[in-house]
């Protein structure tokens, strides 16, 4: 704990106004194992927090209500100013639409490892499934013709173990259609059955000089994710792009939500189509305005007359 190696272990009932006062300044000056960057306002303030909660807890402890003075504990607290600044919502990075069909474009299909790669990726913007979630998803989980894709919790890696039922996206018939033709491919010239994974994982042999290389798919699922997020870098790269992860694909179907949908039935359509309960839940995770979209909206009501 923090506090107790600021403090050298001193009894709690010897807690006083100044201690907090001290200790929020070493705080301030203390750095980060990993960046060696001062620690950030969103690390104190909850750090803080605890703190507050916690001597309040002992405040109420036989031997130390009349040794711990409750008005002392909130020097604890920062100023509103900084408050305001650790609570601040960061604003999440994610690929534009047309940045994602950049990747795709540029990916290459001569093989079956490559078709797989470059279907991984249009199936994820097609359905915002989860990483987790794809490295389970199988065959009979898909409907071509009602463009659903089932993620049954029983079989599924889902988050929470919910089902959850999912349409195509409208991202596209282009992208729609690396999906369908890759499941195809599947079912019709590698006779996958059913139960066969819908994104099998790479078949590693040596070559000559005894390193491994890709020699074409094995009908089994990934154990992992890493394979997946290696393939997303990678394309991300290959077109010349800053990486983003798979999830940040989720960021770009909620910017997209506030773009396409014009009512509350549609707004809930495509809530429910991210795995969410509630509308309200899709624009906590992933419906924060970028400036970008800021900027757009304000254009267009300056145009409206």
């Amino acid at each position: 704990m923090r506090f107790e190696e600021y403090n050298r272990l001193k009894d709690f009932s010897t807690f006083n106004r100044e201690q907090a006062i001290g200790f929020k300044k070493y705080l301030t000056e203390t750095k980060a194992e990993r960046s060696g960057k001062p620690l950030s306002l969103a690390t104190i303030f909850p750090t803080l927090n605890h703190l507050k909660a916690f001597f309040k807890w002992v405040a109420q402890q036989p031997g130390y209500k009349s040794k711990i003075h409750l008005p002392d504990i909130n020097y604890f607290s920062l100023t509103d100013k900084e408050n305001r600044a650790a609570k601040a919502t960061p604003l999440k990075k994610f690929p534009t639409l047309e940045q994602i069909q950049q990747v795709i474009r540029a990916m290459p299909d001569t093989d079956e490892v490559a078709k797989r790669n470059r279907a991984l990726i249009a199936f994820t913007i097609t359905t915002g499934i989860r990483v987790q979630a794809m490295t389970s998803l199988k065959i009979k989980h898909v409907d071509l013709e009602r463009s659903l894709v089932s993620q049954d919790p029983r079989e599924v890696k889902t988050k929470f173990s919910k089902q959850i039922n999912t349409y195509f996206f409208p991202v596209g018939g282009d992208i729609q259609k690396i999906c369908i033709d890759w499941f195809h491919y599947l079912q019709k010239e590698k006779l996958y059955g059913y139960d066969a994974p819908l994104f099998p994982r790479t078949c590693l042999k040596h070559d000559v000089n005894l390193s491994f290389q890709a020699a074409g798919l094995v009908p089994e699922h990934w154990t992992t994710s890493s394979p997946i997020r290696c393939i997303f870098r990678d394309a991300f790269e290959a077109a010349g792009l800053p990486y983003y992860h798979p999830h940040s694909f989720r960021h770009t179907l909620g910017h997209l939500m506030r773009i396409y949908c014009k009512d509350i039935e549609d707004i809930q359509a495509w809530s429910l189509n991210l795995g969410h309960e509630s509308p309200v839940t899709t624009f906590t995770s992933y419906g924060h305005m970028d400036p970008y979209r800021q900027g757009e909206v304000l254009k267009e009501l300056s145009l409206t007359p």
